[in-house]
């Protein structure tokens, strides 16, 4: 364990790349290997919150910047990241002003323009459509082209941080030619688009096998004519963590695994092949289970898991929620499922360390007395099985998450815990390319809900957590009415959030906007909308025949695949 400890905290802090050659020209590094144990559905991140869809659509599309490892902003399709002293960032807070690097041309030769972004704004800001990054365009009133390069976001409030809309992977550029009949509720019958969106990142897309593999090769037209060294990238997905891992640090089938879900015995039997390394950084990650106060119950009907079905039978009663977060014992699962690669967490706002709520830290001790206190006095009765039941209704929980190895592992962890205080769990796993996906006519994702407790990993682009507490306000419950894309799983809706949310949007001081996501996050650990588990490192593993990469907490993995190369030592 020492020795993984030693190299997930090197490679956190070292850039990785020794013995590396200078940067080759455009695909003289042949092919490089890719593999997501979470299977890619689609190529379009505004119709999928799956964070390895959102991460494969980075290889092909680009958003005017990005967040680089370091958390600071890189210009993509920008000229220069705007501020109030060059000018970009309006004095009164009210705009930006992007300019567009001039020669850039889509991946069909064709050039980009300041209406293509204006274009990608009223896509995702449809009224009759879901956006899975609505989150980034709040306040946003409008969205103007000055001239073919330069584009202006206006606000409708005065806005100190402006760089929601168009910065990171979750808010890329796409192109009006491709996608201007593919508005509001049309845009998930776009399939062509979808699967095959035209770009202005380094690759393209060659085929595109819905929760299998996607094929891609360099891109042409790419605006650095080295980059990228690779000609071909194939991401394959499906199977489990273990087994993408052992293809890259032990078999080197593949360059680069993301997401290692492995046990920690498991993962340094694997390093001891030597064909690989573990890269890692903790950036927001935090391992939740998400708690659905709604009905999601089959008896409610089409209302299922939305507000109108009414509350949960039982999930709707706060003594029940806490009682099912003081019955577990983070340190257990950080031990079994993660070691040096977690920390318990009583926040969902873990990081950075300004935002970070020590008002929840008792949920580090567990208190089994305590929780069993909490339903005897709210009248739930253990039956003759132990189980708890109240009014005809049994403390029965469908708990429900994505295949890997770790989750069911800390799912049935989480089993033996709940049964301890008279509650009774079925577990359920559900295929992650399925899970995470954005078919809205499957009744398994994520964002459907159909179960009662569910349990996932995600984060946010950057270092500024507005637009990520954004994604609990009401608007953002996913429904039939935005075809059931949006980021409010636990259907959690408050006035008091609300306005918190809202004023933070407007805030300067980087004290009270902190002071603002503080109170946020304690008012959905406070209520238990949510159940912190584990703040989780990202970790991936890479090939030693891989060079100049680097884990990015902030952003997309791949981000920045371009600058990888094949190491000329290996």
């Amino acid at each position: 364990m020492r020795k993984l400890k030693t190299l997930v905290l090197a490679t956190a802090a070292a850039s990785c790349f020794a013995a590396t050659a200078a940067q080759a020209e455009r695909g003289s590094d042949g092919n490089v290997n890719i593999a997501y144990w979470q299977a890619v559905s689609i190529l379009n991140p505004f119709l999928s919150g799956g964070t390895k869809d959102v991460e494969a659509s980075s290889l092909v599309l680009d958003p005017l910047a990005n967040y680089r490892p370091d958390g600071s902003m890189d210009p993509a399709l920008a000229a220069e990241i705007p501020t109030i002293e060059n000018g970009g960032v309006a004095a009164d807070l009210r705009s930006i002003t992007w300019k567009l690097k001039q020669g850039i041309v889509w991946s069909d030769g064709t050039p980009l323009k300041a209406s293509d972004v204006v274009f990608s704004a009223n896509y995702c800001m449809h009224p009759e459509g879901g956006c899975n990054a609505a989150s980034n365009f709040a306040d946003v009133e409008s969205v103007e082209a000055l001239d073919d390069y330069t584009v202006r976001v206006n606000f409708s409030v005065a806005k100190p941080f402006p760089y929601g809309p168009f910065v990171g992977a979750t808010s890329p550029v796409i192109q009006e030619a491709q996608f201007k009949d593919c508005m509001g509720a049309k845009a998930p019958e776009c399939t062509e688009a979808n699967f095959g969106p035209i770009g202005t990142g380094p690759f393209v897309v060659d085929e595109f096998r819905a929760n299998d593999v996607v094929t891609f090769k360099a891109n042409e037209n790419y605006r650095d004519p080295n980059q990228p060294a690779f000609a071909t990238a194939v991401l394959k997905g499906g199977g489990d963590s273990a087994a993408t891992t052992r293809s890259v640090l032990e078999t080197g089938e593949f360059d680069y695994a993301w997401n290692v879900q492995v046990e920690p015995e498991v993962l340094d039997q694997m390093m001891a092949a030597g064909k690989g390394k573990i890269i890692a950084a903790f950036g927001t990650s935090v391992e939740r289970l998400m708690v659905n106060l709604s009905n999601s119950k089959p008896e409610a009907g089409e209302a299922r898991s939305t507000l109108e079905a009414g509350p949960h039978p039982f999930l709707g009663e706060h003594a029940v929620r806490k009682a099912l977060s003081l019955a577990i014992d983070r340190e257990i699962l950080v031990e079994v499922g993660y070691g040096p690669n977690g920390q318990v967490t009583c926040n969902v706002l873990p990081a950075p360390a300004i935002y970070a709520s020590t008002a929840n830290d008792a949920c580090k001790t567990q208190d089994v007395d305590a929780a069993n206190a909490l339903l005897d006095e709210a009248g739930w009765v253990r039956g003759s099985d132990g189980v708890r039941e109240k009014d005809g209704v049994r403390l029965s929980i469908l708990f429900q998450t994505s295949t890997n190895s770790v989750r069911q592992g800390t799912q049935a962890l989480i089993k033996q815990m709940w049964q301890a205080i008279g509650v009774e769990t079925e577990l359920r796993n559900i295929d992650a390319g399925v899970f995470f996906g954005g078919d809205q006519s499957s009744n398994d994702t994520y964002q459907k809900f159909f179960a009662d407790i569910e349990m996932y990993t995600n984060n946010f682009d950057g270092t500024d957590p507005e637009a990520y507490m954004g994604n609990w306000v009401c608007s953002e419950i996913p429904s039939p009415a935005n075809q059931w894309i949006g980021n409010n799983m636990p259907r959690y809706c408050s006035e008091e959030y609300n306005a918190l949310s809202a004023e933070m949007g407007k805030t300067a001081s980087i004290e009270k906007r902190a002071e603002m996501a503080k109170k946020m996050n304690d008012l959905l650990m406070q209520e238990y909308a949510m159940i912190p588990l584990i703040h989780r490192g990202r970790v991936s593993a890479a090939s030693n025949a891989l060079g100049n990469v680097v884990l990015n907490p902030w952003d997309s993995e791949l981000a920045f695949a371009e600058e990888w190369t094949r190491n000329s030592s290996t």
